[in-house]
Formats: C-alpha cells, structure tokens, sequence
C-alpha cells in the first residue's frame, strides 16, 4: 500500500479539498489518521434535516472514511473548548484553523486508476445549489458511481439545457438519457430501487 502525507494550511475546506485532491489526481484511498484543527466543522448528525455548524477552536479526533474520484465519504469527529465530543458525516464548509496534517491510504496509485466506464450516472450541478448538495450527498452516501458535470459556465449550462430540456438543477442523467431532478433521485432512493443505477 502507498501512503500520500497530506498538510492542509489555514482557511482551506477539508471536504473540498480531499474530494479536489481525489477528482484531480484520479486517486482512491482512506484516511489513515488526522491531527489538526478546525475553526468551523460542518456535519450530518443521524436522522437530522441539516447539518450542523460549529465555530470556535475545534480539536479534530477523528477523521474516517473513503475518498475516490467520484466522492468522498467521511465521518468526523472532534472536541469543543469544554472538551465535549461531537461528530458525523463530514460536510463542505469544514474549515482549517492552524492546520491539519493527514495520512491517506492509495488504493490505486496516480496514473494507474482503472476505467471508469462503470460510471452510469452523470450529475449535473451548480455551486451553492442545496438540491444539488443533497443529490450528491445521497449518490456518496449509496456508493453509486457517478461522475459530477459542475455547470460553471454558459456553455456547459447550454449543453445540459439541450440534454434535459430544463433550466433548473441538479440534472441527473443515466446512461447519457435525461433521468430527473432530486425528486426523482430521491423516489428511486425511497422505493428501494437506487442499486439499479450502479
């Protein structure tokens, strides 16, 4: 196995910057082990509709979970000034303090990941689009394969309004065919039947 030491400096978001990492890198892997600290921690506690917020200096205890090119899944936990415990599924807008060192396991080293013709589903999505968040979130958290299209410009925006037929987000398609919005995502997931997207 290959290890890849990671520092993270002040500011930067930890999601955001391990998924960067794993999309732009073609890497697969998992955390070995965490030390630093957050100014803001972002999380998904159990059975909640949002997530949590927390600001102050926050000690990281534990980081676990996946990264891929295709998401990252990872649960966190960390103590507050009184030394309290909170922890779950890490969230974007999870933000350095001092720093934050990590140790990453590679599956696959950079350059020799396997094809990813295995990916069905496309998800189309905008920055700062909750829906979009959520659909994403609910592919990561099932594990489907998927490959995000991020609509940051006019022409990718007009490509997706060709394919679909719609001006609003997130866009889901399956096998290059126009599937749905969240909603339907969100059925699929509902009804027991989202493995069929794998």
């Amino acid at each position: 196995m290959e290890t890849l030491t990671l520092k993270l400096e002040p500011g930067q978001d930890l999601h955001q910057s391990l998924h960067q990492l794993a999309s732009d890198h073609q890497l697969s892997g998992f955390v070995l082990g965490v030390v630093g600290d957050l100014s803001v921690a972002c999380f998904q506690c159990p059975g909640q509709p949002h997530p949590t917020q927390m600001r102050g200096i926050l000690e990281v205890i534990t980081l676990n979970g996946t990264l891929s090119p295709q998401g990252v899944h990872l649960h966190l936990s960390l103590s507050d000034g009184a030394c309290q415990v909170w922890g779950g599924h890490l969230e974007p807008g999870t933000i350095v303090h001092k720093g934050v060192q990590l140790l990453v396991g590679l599956n696959e080293l950079p350059g020799q990941s396997q094809p990813t013709s295995n990916e069905r589903v496309e998800l189309a999505v905008l920055q700062g689009c909750p829906w979009c968040h959520r659909a994403r979130q609910l592919l990561e958290r099932q594990a489907i394969p998927h490959r995000i299209i991020a609509v940051d410009s006019d022409s990718t925006f007009e490509a997706c309004q060709r394919r679909s037929g719609l001006r609003v987000f997130p866009q889901i398609f399956v096998d290059g065919d126009f599937f749905g919005d969240y909603t339907a995502l969100h059925q699929l997931h509902q009804s027991g039947q989202i493995d069929s997207l794998r």
